[in-house]
């Protein structure tokens, strides 16, 4: 389920933050309105995730973010990523899986 929400989250954040792009890129002042529901949309689904740390889940989320902008590069916007590209998103996703499957004791 936390994957899910994760994922849902990434979505969400990538649209609205995308939608904001174009409005400034564009002009198009309408994109600001769904901008802000995708984004709004992007909190709540990460406030789902639960945790006894809202700076843990953050952080764990920006391993996760980073990955799919990368797809979203790939898929959307049909540019290939380089070697540094994939290095990148490798390294963020092992920081990541350190965060969140790291023993917790006191």
């Amino acid at each position: 389920m936390r994957a899910l929400l994760f994922a849902a989250a990434a979505v969400l954040e990538i649209g609205g933050c995308y939608l904001v792009w174009q409005a400034l890129r564009l002009g198009q002042a309408w994109y600001w309105a769904p901008a802000l529901v995708l984004l709004g949309l992007f909190a709540w689904c990460l406030a789902l995730t639960g945790t006894d740390s809202a700076g843990r889940i953050f952080a764990v989320y920006g391993g996760i973010y980073i990955a799919a902008s990368v797809i979203f590069m790939v898929t959307i916007e049909r540019v290939r990523p380089d070697l540094w590209d994939i290095a990148g998103v490798l390294i963020c996703l092992l920081g990541a899986a350190v965060i969140y499957f790291g023993p917790r004791g006191a």
